[in-house]
């Protein structure tokens, strides 16, 4: 998709002044800027610059210290953000993707997996760090957003993208809109119930996705890392994914999933075969027949160009749904 100066909802936005900056009206007048890009997951916390192509130029991470406090735990983050802009970096804007639940924009944060931060205010905490706008959202729907502009799903209109790792998680976007909810929780496909009376979840139902195919779900079941699992859980994995996208691609009449994340990336085609072929074997409505899974294309970085997504889209600059 391309660049444009508006949301790509048809919405106009007002010129944008920062640090002394001419507000910006063409995409020509902003190329070469960068956002700072932040990513929080429950196994890394990941900082970087991402330009208006999708380029990420610097980057910096550490494990994420979710069993400390919630201080330490910022201060983690705020220390690669440090790391980051050193030298003179000077970005434009700040997008950030982090598990959720939260409250809508960031302003505040509960992600399951990252026990330190209940209700944490995580937007007025970034945007007083950094010192320029700041956007949070969800850090699945981050990804919908960076795969639309640079991925796998470029050029769709009509998609669910997903994060298959430590947590699983999704954004959707119906007719070149990414969908936010009320509360922008919208896309939470990890809570889609694929096995009735399965695995305890962190959210406290039974059998949902996120219990029974995250790399955590994967360990608990089977004593062992996801990265050392055999091939039955690997098949078993994908036909639990598989069996969720064909449940969205029902109920909203999409033909596509991008299925990115370390679980999913790092089982590779076995996984995405066991998932395509619950897809064919469970979406046989007229219109969500055919639906297909791809691997995301936009592998490390997708996260910081999802992050990147956020901020810009939240400036006003289009660079997807």
């Amino acid at each position: 998709m391309l660049l444009s100066t508006t949301r790509g909802h048809g919405l106009a936005t007002r010129p944008v002044r920062l640090r002394g900056r001419e507000p910006f009206g063409t995409v020509g007048a902003v190329t070469g800027d960068l956002a700072l890009a932040i990513d929080i997951g429950g196994t890394k916390l990941e900082v970087g610059l991402v330009d208006l192509e999708g380029g990420v130029v610097r980057r910096a991470r550490v494990a994420t210290p979710a069993r400390e406090g919630a201080e330490d735990m910022f201060a983690a983050l705020a220390g690669l953000v440090s790391e980051v802009l050193d030298g003179g970096a000077d970005p434009m804007v700040c997008g950030v993707g982090t598990g959720g639940p939260m409250t809508r924009g960031g302003a505040t944060v509960s992600p399951i997996n990252i026990p330190a931060w209940r209700g944490f205010p995580l937007h007025d905490r970034l945007a007083e760090l950094t010192e320029v706008p700041t956007f949070v959202d969800n850090d699945a729907k981050a990804l919908a957003l960076g795969e639309g502009w640079v991925g796998a799903a470029r050029g769709s209109d009509d998609y669910v993208a997903m994060v298959v790792s430590t947590g699983v998680g999704g954004g959707i976007v119906l007719d070149g809109r990414l969908l936010d909810g009320a509360d922008g929780n919208a896309g939470h496909i990890g809570h889609v119930m694929v096995v009735p009376d399965g695995h305890q979840c962190g959210c406290g139902a039974r059998g949902c996705l996120e219990a029974e195919a995250s790399g955590t779900a994967i360990a608990a079941i089977t004593g062992r890392p996801a990265a050392e699992a055999g091939p039955d859980i690997v098949h078993r994995t994908g036909t639990l994914v598989g069996r969720a996208v064909a449940s969205v691609a029902n109920l909203l009449d999409l033909r596509l999933a991008v299925v990115a994340g370390s679980v999913a990336l790092g089982f590779g085609d076995a996984f995405f075969a066991a998932a395509q072929a619950e897809v064919d074997r469970s979406a046989r409505l007229d219109f969500s027949t055919g639906t297909v899974i791809r691997p995301g294309r936009l592998g490390a970085d997708g996260p910081l160009v999802g992050a990147a997504a956020v901020g810009w889209r939240g400036l006003g600059v289009g660079v997807g749904p």
